[in-house]
C-alpha cells in the first residue's frame, strides 16, 4: 500500500503539471475593455450617456473545438473494490472461499493515452487506454490453485501475513465529458460517463508467510479474458470521485461463480 501512496503522490504531482499545461491549450484569453457612463448635466437637467473605455482586464478561457490525440496520465483511481454476487454484498456459501477484507480489498487504475474530439468547451467525447487492477485481500489462509478445470483453491496450514488474488485488465474506456465554465482560477466542474472494456493481462497470488516468505504466481485463474461496463466521473479541477460496475462475470469457465460480479468505487486524481 505505501508504494501506491507513493505513486499517487508522484501521479498527482506530474498530473497536476499536466493539467495546468492543457489549460494553456485553450483560445488565447481576450481583454474587453467596455462600459458606458451615464451623468447628468447640472443645468441643462438632460441626461446623457457616454461610451467610454473600461480599464478593467476581463479574461475569458474556453476550450478549442477540435480534435487530440496524445501521450498522458490521467484519471489515477484510488479505491475500493466489492464482490456483488447475483446482486448481493454477501458472498453465497459456494464462494465463501473468496471471503475478503473490505477496507484492503482495492482498485488502481490510471490512463496512458487518449484521443478524442471537443464538440464544444463543455462538450467532448474520448477514448483512452489505461491500466487496471482488483486486488482482493483474501481472509482465509487458501491458496487459488492455477490452470485447473473451474476456479479452485486448497486449504493451507500456514498463516499468511498477507494474501492477495488480484487481476490485471487493459482497460479502453469510451467517455462522454461534461464540464463548465473555468472559473477565475482555471478550474471546471466535470462529469464524465461512459462505457468501459478491458482485456485481462494476467491473474496472480501473492502470498506473505514465516514459512515461505514471499511468493508470486501468476495465472489466468479464470478471470474473465474479456469485460465490459460502465464508469462514472464527477469532479473539480484534477481531483474527483469514481464509480465502476462490470456487467459481465468476473470469472468464466466456472459455472459455481456464475453471477459473480466487479464494482469499485473511489478516489481520482489526474481528472
Amino acid at each position: 500500500m505505501k508504494y501506491i501512496l507513493l505513486f499517487a503522490l508522484a501521479f498527482f504531482t506530474m498530473s497536476a503539471h499536466a493539467w495546468d499545461v492543457d489549460t494553456v491549450k485553450t483560445k488565447r484569453d481576450t481583454t474587453k475593455k467596455h462600459g458606458y457612463h451615464i451623468f447628468f448635466d447640472k443645468d441643462k437637467r438632460k441626461e446623457k450617456v457616454e461610451s467610454a473605455l473600461d480599464t478593467t482586464p476581463v479574461k475569458e478561457h474556453s476550450k478549442a473545438p477540435g480534435f487530440s490525440i496524445g501521450i498522458t496520465l490521467a484519471r489515477l483511481d484510488l479505491g475500493l473494490a466489492t464482490l456483488v454476487d447475483n446482486g448481493s454484498f454477501t458472498l453465497s456459501p459456494q464462494n465463501s472461499f473468496l471471503s475478503y477484507r473490505s477496507w484492503k480489498t482495492s482498485n488502481v487504475g490510471f490512463d496512458v493515452a487518449q484521443m478524442g474530439y471537443r464538440f464544444s468547451s463543455g462538450f467532448r467525447i474520448y477514448t483512452a487506454v489505461g491500466f487496471d487492477w482488483t486486488l482482493i485481500r483474501l481472509r482465509q489462509n487458501i491458496t487459488i490453485l492455477p490452470s485447473t478445470p473451474v476456479l479452485s483453491y486448497r486449504v493451507d496450514n500456514i498463516d499468511y501475513s498477507k494474501n492477495r488474488f488480484s487481476a490485471s485488465y487493459l482497460r479502453v474506456p469510451l467517455t462522454f465529458e461534461l464540464r463548465s465554465h473555468e472559473d477565475a482560477s482555471g478550474h471546471s466542474f466535470k462529469f464524465d460517463i461512459g462505457p468501459e472494456f478491458g482485456l485481462l493481462i494476467d491473474g496472480r497470488v501473492k502470498q506473505i508467510s514465516a514459512e515461505n516468505g514471499k511468493q508470486k504466481f501468476d495465472n489466468g485463474y479464470h478471470f474473465a479474458k474479456w469485460r465490459y461496463g460502465g464508469v462514472a466521473r464527477v469532479g473539480y479541477g484534477p481531483v474527483g470521485i469514481f464509480g465502476k460496475y462490470y456487467f459481465n462475470d468476473m470469472f468464466q469457465d466456472s459455472p459455481a461463480q456464475a453471477g459473480l460480479k466487479n464494482f469499485s468505487f473511489g478516489l481520482m486524481l489526474g481528472f
